[in-house]
């Protein structure tokens, strides 16, 4: 290996590794209702984010943020009302009830709840939500 290469492989090796928070992804539920939602660690939220969520930055909880949406087809959209529960289960089977609670915010309404998690843990959260009547279900996965 070349000497340059090797220096830049060794620094990169000692540097910490920086958590990249994953985009929030999309379940188109209905028609056009949507769920935009994501899974982060709290001590990835920037302080003042954390404390409009009304939460913490603690090591080994994860933000769940579930927002309903309806898509006006022109690249616009607006607030979807509904109910959200979840839960989170680890690939050791533990099962977590996620409490979710709303979060309003410039008109929009966003569901919010934490969930327990450790470094090199996997994460499936099934989502239900409840939207004009309908039950609604999705599934993601986040790894830690």
């Amino acid at each position: 290996m070349h000497a340059r290469a090797r220096k830049s492989w060794l620094l990169a090796a000692l540097l910490p590794a920086q958590f990249v928070p994953p985009a929030p992804a999309v379940a188109e539920l209905d028609g056009p209702l949507l769920a935009r939602y994501t899974l982060l660690p709290t001590l990835a939220l920037d302080p003042a984010m954390a404390r409009g969520y009304g939460i913490e930055r603690t090591p080994g909880k994860a933000l769940l943020l579930v927002a309903l949406r309806h898509d006006d087809g022109d690249g616009d959209e607006r607030p979807a009302a509904g109910q959200v529960r979840a839960q989170a289960r680890d690939l050791s089977g533990r099962v977590q009830q996620v409490a979710m609670r709303e979060l309003r915010s410039g008109g929009y309404v966003d569901h919010i709840g934490l969930v327990d998690v450790a470094a090199h843990d996997v994460v499936r959260v099934d989502v239900e939500v409840l939207a004009g009547g309908r039950r609604h279900r999705f599934d993601f996965q986040r790894n830690f």
